[in-house]
């Protein structure tokens, strides 16, 4: 807040010029799209992660899987129980067979789902009460500066500049975003094993939220 203070202490030095009339009205509208730019902002950041959700579930369900089912299906007991099966050709056992590995997979599934997704949403929070704080405190300076305002155009000359005082640039949305996108882009990686890519993922990940 150290910036509204300069900000105030230099419109009271240098106002000297009556408010006019139209000065409060579009103070008040410069709120309104403040609330609006807001809500837009925030949705399109619960739409963004929403989206690399979907694409961390994309790879736990086509690469993930097939290679964790294949590891464990090798395991020698498991596989030589499944060729008895087989074998015998029984479809009672082969519905116990399923039922007693079935929860085990699903529990794995589960597992990664809950190691991969938790710190996406954990990054998806940060952001958006980042952004939830520094509206408001624009919404306050917005509030602030109305009695100061020296002529209606100051409002709409002015609104970039107020906002980048309290932070919300465009530099620190395009960061995230192009950080998070490049973490997201490994998943895709054809030169590195699933638990490479997992590892390189949350170890990224855990990079960006200490950023915020």
């Amino acid at each position: 807040m150290k910036h509204f203070t300069v900000v105030v202490l230099v419109l009271l030095l240098t106002a000297c010029a009556a408010i006019p009339p139209q000065a409060p009205e579009l103070s008040t509208e410069l709120g309104n799209r403040l609330a609006q730019l807001e809500s837009a902002h925030l949705n399109l950041v619960q739409r963004y992660f929403e989206e690399k959700r979907q694409r961390v579930e994309a790879f736990i369900h086509h690469e993930w899987l097939p290679v964790f089912a294949q590891e464990f299906y090798q395991n020698p007991t498991i596989s030589k129980t499944w060729d008895t099966i087989v074998r015998e050709n029984s479809s009672e056992d082969r519905v116990l067979f399923l039922l007693k590995t079935g929860p085990g997979i699903m529990a794995k599934l589960d597992e990664k789902r809950q190691e991969m997704i938790t710190p996406l949403n954990e990054l998806e929070r940060r952001v958006t009460h980042r952004l939830q704080t520094e509206y408001l405190q624009a919404r306050a300076i917005n509030a602030s500066l109305t009695s100061y305002l020296t002529s209606a155009a100051k409002v709409a000359d002015n609104r970039d500049r107020y906002l980048n005082m309290v932070g919300i640039e465009s530099e620190m949305t395009d960061q995230f975003v192009n950080e998070t996108n490049a973490v997201l882009s490994l998943l895709s990686d054809g030169t590195k094993s699933n638990s490479e890519k997992v590892k390189q993922y949350l170890a990224d990940i855990e990079k960006i939220l200490n950023k915020f």
